[in-house]
């Protein structure tokens, strides 16, 4: 299990097993948060606790998630179930202990442009933190 807690502790995460990589995007949304995110589904493998307040962009469909109190953006979650009637989420891993998500490999992706996967470049997590 990996855990994650906002910068006053109001918010917490935890995300069971380990994630394959953790996704950096260059979308506006991503890019000004800084974010590294995992992803799972609501109350399955990632639940969520504290309260929160939501930022939804025009025509989105997911919610930005953040701490009211000292701003850390914590996840995003869909704003509907999908075909299985599961709700995706996604946790940002910026805010685990750096030595448990260190080695996770970093998955790019192309929100800005292509809306596509890009190749790995061989980073980790830690190399965002150096």
């Amino acid at each position: 299990m990996i855990e994650g807690s906002c910068l006053c502790g109001s918010v917490t995460w935890q995300l069971d097993g380990q994630p394959d990589g953790a996704t950096a995007c260059n979308c506006t949304a991503c890019r000004r948060y800084g974010t590294l995110w995992a992803y799972g589904y609501v109350d399955e493998d990632i639940r969520t606790q504290g309260e929160t307040r939501a930022y939804v962009r025009h025509n989105a469909v997911l919610e930005f998630h953040f701490c009211p109190k000292c701003g850390c953006m914590a996840f995003w979650r869909g704003l509907g179930a999908d075909e299985t009637g599961k709700t995706r989420i996604a946790v940002n891993l910026r805010l685990s202990e750096p030595g448990v998500v260190a080695q996770i490999p970093i998955d790019h992706f192309d929100g800005l442009d292509t809306f596509t996967d890009m190749p790995r470049d061989g980073k980790c997590v830690a190399d965002y933190w150096s």
